[in-house]
C-alpha cells in the first residue's frame, strides 16, 4: 500500500533461507542465504534474471516448497515446520496465486472459474463483486476462449482475489501480455493493493514492472543484490519496457 500510518506489522519473513538441489550427483546451490522481511500490504517486486532463483523464492512463499537451510514465517507461523496439510491450508487461505499463463478451465465460464476457488476457500469475497472489481461484469458468462489474453489474465486475477487471501503471488503476469494489456494488468494490481490492501508480490525479469512497486528487490546468482523502497512508484499506465 502506497500511504501507511503506521509501521505495517511483518506478514512475511524469510531468515537466511538457503535452497540446494541435487541434480545426479552435484548439489546446486539456488539460494544462499537470503533474508527479506515482508509488511503487510506492501507491494513488493523481485526482480531478476532467468537462474536468479525468482521461482525458487515464489515456490518457497508460496507453500510449494520447503527451504533446505532457513526459516520461513508467515506472521509468527514457522511454515518450514509445518506438516503437508498445513502448507495445503496456508496455500488454500492466504495464497492467491497468479501465474504467466492463466491455467482456467475451459469448459468452465468465467464466472464459474471464480466460483470454484471461492469454494475452497474460508473466508471468500462475493463472486460477483469480485468480477466488476476486474471490470468483467459483461464478460463473466464467457468461456475462456470467447476472451482475450488481457480478460483471461483479469479472470486468473479475481480467481485469486476472490479466495480473499492476504497475498497475491504473482509470477509473471504481463508476461504473456502485449504491452497495453499488460499496463492495464499493472493497474489491476496496483489497485487490489492499495484499494483491498492485499500484500502484492510479484516475480518478474522484467524491471520495469517495478517502477510501480513499493519496493523492489534484485535477485543475482541465488542472492539479493540490491534492496530499496520506491519513493515515488509511478502509475502503471507511465511504464514502458
Amino acid at each position: 500500500m502506497h500511504e501507511s500510518a503506521a509501521e505495517p506489522e511483518v506478514l512475511l519473513r524469510l531468515d537466511s533461507i538457503g535452497r540446494t538441489f541435487l541434480m545426479g550427483d552435484v548439489a546446486v546451490e539456488v539460494l544462499k542465504g537470503i533474508t527479506l522481511e515482508v509488511p503487510r500490504g506492501q507491494f513488493l517486486a523481485v526482480v531478476g534474471p532467468s537462474g536468479s532463483g525468482k521461482t525458487t523464492i515464489l515456490n518457497l512463499i508460496g507453500g510449494l516448497d520447503s527451504p533446505t537451510t532457513g526459516r520461513l514465517y508467515y506472521g509468527t507461523r514457522d511454515l518450514t515446520t509445518a506438516t503437508p496439510s498445513e502448507l495445503t491450508r496456508y496455500r488454500r487461505n492466504e495464497i492467491g496465486f497468479v501465474f504467466q499463463f492463466y491455467n482456467l478451465v475451459p469448459n468452465l465460464t468465467a464466472r464459474e472459474n471464480i466460483l470454484v476457488a471461492t469454494e475452497i476457500s474460508a473466508d471468500p469475497l462475493d463472486v460477483d463483486e469480485t468480477i466488476e472489481l476486474v471490470g468483467l461484469t459483461d464478460r463473466a458468462h464467457h468461456f475462456p476462449s470467447q476472451l482475450s489474453g488481457g480478460e483471461q489474465q483479469r479472470v486468473a486475477i479475481a480467481r485469486a482475489v476472490a479466495k480473499n487471501p492476504e497475498i497475491l503471488l504473482c509470477d509473471e503476469p504481463t508476461g504473456a501480455l502485449d504491452f497495453a494489456t499488460g499496463k492495464k494488468v499493472l493497474r489491476l494490481l496496483v489497485d487490489l493493493n492499495s484499494k483491498l490492501g492485499k500484500t502484492v508480490i510479484v516475480i518478474t525479469h522484467n524491471s520495469a514492472l517495478a517502477q510501480v512497486a513499493d519496493r523492489v528487490t534484485y535477485l543475482r546468482s541465488g542472492g539479493i543484490s540490491e534492496d530499496h523502497m520506491n519513493q515515488k512508484p509511478i502509475p502503471p499506465e507511465e511504464v514502458t519496457w
